[in-house]
């Protein structure tokens, strides 16, 4: 997937503002933003959702402005909010799904890649919202896409009913599945993503892996331990160098030695660009 120069406007207000972006197959990207900051916008162009004024976009070798229905059943679409059918049961839902696809995956096969065999023969409406999400991924996958876009698909959940979801993404993109992730918890693109990029204003202002986003692999680190004067805490490029010259053969008790997480970079980034 290539992005060049992406821009639209509504009205006087420019939404996105030149977006470049190169996501490869068979990766896990992360958009990263505020609200407002062009997220929603830029994935709706890739999902052929909504018109560009300016750019080239390339998905899965086609442009999705124009892309027909074979390309639409290449992609799938797991959105934050979505129409239940809340009578219908697990399996109805996803064979339903199925009719929409020329070539779909087996109904079952897909209730169970989502954990949810148990479940198949229960209404939607008694679904727990981590199920539900299940279920919209299975709704997302019927058709065996080779890019799925997941938005926010984590709002919402208890700790645990994230760490299970995570699995499912990561069990997905195993496959060789490419995934498009737009999410407003750091730690979840930690966990999940290779590469992530962070838009503000709608360009894009920041991208790299999780460890070298904005640099983060070569901020300096913060070295504290306690002294016998009292904490004492100093940053350094060298933190091992640091530690030899500190210890000199005793204990430093109560030592760490930590560089900015994920969200310090994020939070860094887009108070630089506001």
């Amino acid at each position: 997937m290539t992005v060049r120069g992406l821009g639209k406007s509504y009205g006087d207000v420019t939404a996105v503002a030149g977006v470049d972006l190169a996501i490869r197959r068979g990766e896990v990207f992360a958009l990263l933003g505020p609200n407002g900051a062009g997220k929603t916008t830029t994935v709706e162009v890739l999902e052929g959702h909504r018109r560009r004024d300016r750019g080239e976009v390339s998905v899965l070798g086609e442009d999705p402005g124009t892309a027909g229905r074979a390309w639409r059943a290449r992609i799938g679409i797991v959105l934050q909010t979505a129409n239940d059918a809340a009578e219908l049961t697990v399996r109805e839902s996803v064979r339903h799904y199925a009719g929409y696809y020329a070539h779909p995956a087996d109904v079952d096969e897909v209730i169970e890649r989502v954990g949810l065999t148990e479940k198949a023969g229960a209404r939607v409406k008694s679904l727990s919202g981590g199920q539900r999400r299940r279920l919209d991924v299975a709704l997302g996958i019927i058709g065996g896409p080779e890019l799925v876009f997941l938005d926010e698909p984590t709002t919402g959940f208890d700790p645990e009913a994230r760490r299970q979801f995570w699995a499912l993404i990561r069990s997905l993109a195993s496959t060789g599945t490419t995934i498009l992730l737009t999410t407003h918890y750091l730690d979840e693109a930690e966990a999940l993503a290779d590469r992530v990029a962070v838009i503000v204003g709608g360009r894009v202002v920041a991208e790299g892996t999780p460890a070298t986003l904005g640099g983060r692999s070569q901020a300096k680190a913060t070295v504290s331990w306690l002294a016998e004067e009292g904490p004492r805490t100093m940053l350094t490029d060298t933190p091992t160098a640091l530690i030899a010259e500190l210890s000199r053969g005793r204990e430093l008790p109560e030592l760490t030695v930590t560089r900015p997480s994920l969200e310090d970079t994020y939070l860094e980034l887009i108070g630089e660009t506001r």
